[in-house]
């Protein structure tokens, strides 16, 4: 599609794709879900730790599967089943609230996100030119950000005002099914398709790309911090400052307030700077702020760590993404796919930090972030090397 085709027809078809990425903030809601259905259910630690297992594990098992549905049936179908997944996921703890259908909740949705995961992005590119794509993206983290700052506010006012704060879960179906109608609504030019199909072995080779690897290992990394502080905030809080469970919430919501924030700048100043150069700056941004939680204490200092890193962190995820996808238009889906394969990473980190806690207290769950905060600023110098040499 041609890039005036594209600046045309994509006002109005950007508007439903990012309302999707609302809808992909779902998966962000894990870390407050997780602390009130422990209380709630008597789950014990390593119960609970599992509880994001569910939804990142089929990051690893359904992301190749999801570009492989994505380049037979299209992006915006593939979207449409992502979001009806999404909608069965979100009503069934409503319906039956038991260990056991949070357990099949949480794979729903993590089957759902994947998809949409792999999908929404790739779809973008259908209303978006190369160079305002990486900027775009950020702006969708914005919306999944905004997304993930408003839930533990409504939930504890759910819980406080209404008594119940599983309430959530029919709005939040509403919310995917009013998202689901508007984009099957929206006119989207399909993107074009080639004779060769997408397979397994087609989307792992990708992986010999050097440059794609390290995207790869970056998203990994990316994500398990992102999830990592979803997952640590109130119980960090709890435990140095003495907070209980629906004040340790103001944690989340600063973090995720911080992250709307720096999304939405982020896409500003990625319409008018390489990713190349804003990388290792927001890696810098996020170690920083994660290193200061070792010195402070008490609320008032915690908290301002907490928004500094998260503003940090911000925009890793869409800078790496939009850079694998421009690497190879041609494969956009493919790369897309490995992408949110390697999305797994936030999940297999939360063990590790909650036998680190179990292990030295809290600052086992800061040491964790601090590794993976490491390991991308070295990645943004190697992006920045490679922007050099193009």
């Amino acid at each position: 599609m041609s890039t005036e085709n594209k600046t045309g027809m994509g006002v109005l078809a950007l508007l439903p794709i990012l309302f999707g990425f609302f809808v992909m903030g779902f998966a962000d809601l894990i870390g407050d879900f997780k602390d009130r259905m422990t209380g709630d259910l008597g789950l014990s630690k390593i119960e609970a730790s599992f509880l994001p297992m569910m939804i990142f594990i089929w990051f690893f098992v359904m992301s190749i599967p999801a570009g492989v549905m994505t380049s037979r049936i299209g992006r915006k179908n593939t979207v449409l089943v992502s979001l009806f997944i999404t909608a069965v996921a979100m009503i069934l703890p409503y319906a039956a609230y038991t260990k056991h259908t949070i357990y099949v909740s949480f794979a729903l949705l993590g089957i759902g996100n994947t998809i949409i995961q792999a999908a929404l992005p790739a779809l973008m590119r259908n209303v978006t030119s190369a160079d305002q794509l990486t900027s775009r993206l950020s702006f969708g983290q914005f919306v999944k950000a905004l997304c993930a700052a408003l839930s533990p506010v409504l939930a504890a006012l759910a819980a406080k005002q209404l008594g119940n704060w599983k309430l959530l879960f029919p709005i939040y179906t509403g919310i995917t099914l009013l998202s689901a109608v508007w984009l099957l609504m929206t006119p989207v030019t399909r993107e074009a398709t080639t004779a060769q199909t997408t397979t397994f072995g087609g989307c792992l080779a990708l992986l010999g790309n050097p440059f794609i690897l390290a995207m790869f290992s970056g998203i990994f990394f990316v994500v398990g911090v992102d999830v990592g502080f979803n997952c640590a905030i109130k119980p960090y809080l709890k435990a140095t400052c003495g907070l209980d469970t629906d004040s340790a919430a103001i944690g989340i919501t600063v973090y995720f307030v911080a992250k709307t924030i720096g999304s939405f700048s982020g896409a500003i100043i990625l319409s008018k700077y390489s990713p190349a150069k804003c990388f290792p700056i927001s890696a810098l941004l996020a170690f920083a702020g994660t290193v200061a939680l070792l010195f402070v204490k008490g609320t008032t200092f915690i908290l301002p760590c907490f928004a500094i890193a998260s503003l940090g962190v911000s925009n890793i995820f869409g800078m790496v993404f939009g850079q694998a996808m421009n690497r190879m238009p041609d494969k956009t889906n493919e790369a897309a796919g490995l992408m949110v394969m390697a999305i797994a990473g936030g999940g297999v980190l939360i063990p590790l930090m909650a036998a680190l806690e179990k292990a030295i207290g809290p600052s086992g769950l800061v040491y964790v972030l601090l590794g993976c905060l490491a390991y991308l600023f070295g990645l943004g110098l190697f992006v920045a090397k490679q922007a050099k040499r193009a």
